[in-house]
């Protein structure tokens, strides 16, 4: 049994928290939405994952690099840490998007300003 992979995800949530929390992209934002959207995003993909199982596409792998603990058959636990990872990671990705958007979206005004003295 190992904690490898489970070590690394945990280690990746931990980065988009701390990205979340630096850029307030997710759940620094509006928890309460936020927390509303990863839950529904996790349960979305568990649905789908059990479904792969009871169709007999999905099944757990053997790996040195995992605990070997599943949370239902064939649904390792550290498959809900991916899905965690997986859902917030577009989150931070969308949130982070949309203010670029936005920010690109101000400065054309600017530019039109500038660049209309250029062209006389």
């Amino acid at each position: 049994m190992s904690f490898s992979y489970l070590i690394a995800l945990l280690v990746a949530l931990a980065g988009m928290v701390m990205l979340d929390r630096r850029f307030r992209l997710f759940f620094w934002r509006d928890p309460r939405v936020a927390a509303i959207v990863l839950v529904a995003g996790i349960a979305f993909f568990l649905a789908w994952d059990v479904s792969g199982i009871g169709l007999g596409i999905f099944f757990r792998g053997e790996t040195a690099f995992t605990t070997g603990w599943e949370v239902g058959r064939e649904l390792p636990v550290e498959e809900v840490f991916f899905l965690a990872l997986l859902c917030y990671l577009t989150m931070n990705l969308y949130a982070a998007c949309s203010v670029f958007v936005r920010s690109r979206q101000a400065r054309p005004a600017e530019s039109v300003r500038s660049g209309e003295a250029g062209d006389r």
